[in-house]
């Protein structure tokens, strides 16, 4: 028995879904690598990708076909398609980052060490997703490629969210299941949250960094776009160089969830409030201990940002000094480019002074959290702005994306590993958010109570 191809919709499918297909021998990778490049090609916003490796695709899913018929899978994720953001290197290719400028550069000798494990797995690279110029923005702009539309935007074209926007929409849209990103100060869970998947963002280190175009080597980390907690955990086995997820389904009864009642509710939409408190009853329901106050950690970041200025900041002004200050300053992004050089008064003894206290703040809060706790806030105070109106004000731009960046940043600069899980719509159709945060290193505890409490976020049936 076969899959009646013809009528067969990959929209919505999940990864462990495919896998699960192909390994009964109902559908090819092959065929479904071809469905996945058909669909891309005809879709309606060709701003979603920067560039589609269609040849390798191919070659890598008729290999995947073969190892299935023979029995011999190389993962449980063998022959399902998955796409990369912009800046992790592919072999044979320049990385470009989202930039024009950087289209001429060298060739990369070696896939990225991330996309060499995946591969190795079988999953079948398809290409890149766009993503906001060098990383810099949780809005998604992008005048170089495009801005890619996020799919819920009904009355106007909506943000997708950065700096993950392709990677986001890709999922959100049903053109590939799975899709990997870059985390420095929200970069996945922003891009979830408001186009309504699930974004899981990795503990700092959690996986290596080799050829991945950098921000801020301090505060960079990848994470895995999905339509499901189960297709995170397994794509990121993978990346760990795991055969099988060591996650399983964790009890909620007795979890303590401390919610912070300063900074992460500052400005928060109506909507975004109700979705995240209906939510949070669900998990209290379940036998969640729900503890709310402040977190006195969160004002002392914003001060200290305030007086010294950031380290993502400090990190992107030393890795692009030469491309905003020289004459090719006019080819990148005019948001981006003010946004670095804002950061040309940073003295070293500020950037000092902030990973001090980086490091003194991190071990606060490690004991906060000692003891399996989790921290619940909003993803984002707010859900996607309209393009339109970000593109006309600049200045509005820099404020929506302080506001945008605010509550993911925070984890960030603590560390954590983080989910951003769908709560709901507004009453325009837009998706909010709730994110749980852990400890540096809990990864898998997060993702084990995660795979539980995804159902009750998200109000759907097991």
């Amino acid at each position: 028995m076969t899959l009646d191809l013809k009528n067969f919709d990959m929209n919505g499918r999940t990864a462990l879904q495919l896998s699960a297909w192909m390994s009964a021998g109902l559908v090819s990778a092959e065929a479904i690598a071809e469905r996945t490049l058909a669909a891309i090609a005809a879709c309606d916003d060709q701003a979603i990708f920067t560039l589609l490796t269609a040849e390798r695709a191919r070659a890598e899913a008729k290999a995947s076909a073969r190892r299935l018929r023979e029995g011999r899978p190389a993962s449980i994720l063998d022959g399902v398609p998955i796409v990369w953001k912009d800046l992790f290197d592919l072999e044979g290719l320049p990385t470009t980052a989202g930039s024009h400028l950087l289209e001429a550069a060298p060739p990369a000798k070696t896939d990225a060490a991330v996309v060499s494990r995946l591969k190795d797995a079988g999953m079948i690279c398809i290409g890149r997703a766009n993503m906001t110029e060098f990383a810099y923005s949780g809005i998604g702009l992008n005048p170089h490629y495009g801005t890619p539309r996020n799919p819920h935007g009904r009355a106007e074209p909506r943000v997708p969210g950065g700096s993950s926007s392709g990677s986001a929409v890709v999922v959100a849209r049903g053109l590939a299941p799975v899709a990997i990103g870059s985390d420095t100060g929200g970069s996945v869970r922003i891009p979830a949250a408001f186009n309504g998947i699930i974004g899981y963002k990795a503990s700092t280190d959690r996986y290596p960094m080799n050829g991945v175009f950098p921000l801020s080597p301090t505060l960079d980390t990848l994470g895995v776009f999905s339509r499901t907690v189960a297709d995170a955990v397994a794509v990121d086995a993978l990346l760990c160089g795991l055969t099988t997820p060591n996650a399983r389904k964790a009890p909620i009864d007795g979890l303590r969830v401390i919610v912070p009642t300063n900074i992460v509710f500052d400005d928060c939409q109506p909507a975004v409030v109700e979705n995240f408190e209906a939510a949070l009853a669900r998990l209290a329901r379940a036998g969640a201990k729900i503890e709310r106050g402040a977190m006195p950690v969160f004002d002392e970041i914003f001060a200290l940002s305030a007086r010294h200025g950031t380290i993502v900041a400090a990190e992107a002004y030393a890795a692009h000094k030469a491309r905003v200050e020289g004459p090719d300053a006019s080819r990148i992004d005019r948001r981006v480019a003010k946004r670095i050089a804002l950061a040309h008064t940073m003295r070293m003894v500020d950037y000092i002074a902030m990973m001090q206290a980086r490091t003194r703040l991190m071990n606060e809060t490690n004991r906060l959290l000692a003891g399996d706790v989790l921290v619940a806030m909003p993803t984002v105070a707010h859900t996607a702005p309209s393009i339109e109106a970000l593109e006309a004000d600049d200045e509005l731009f820099v404020r929506m994306n302080a506001r945008t960046l605010r509550n993911t940043a925070l984890g960030n600069f603590l560390g954590w590993c983080g989910v951003s899980f769908p709560t709901g719509t507004d009453s325009g159709g837009l998706p909010t958010a709730l994110l749980l945060s852990g400890a540096p290193g809990t990864d898998e505890r997060l993702l084990s109570l995660s795979l539980t409490a995804e159902s009750l976020i998200r109000e759907v049936a097991e």
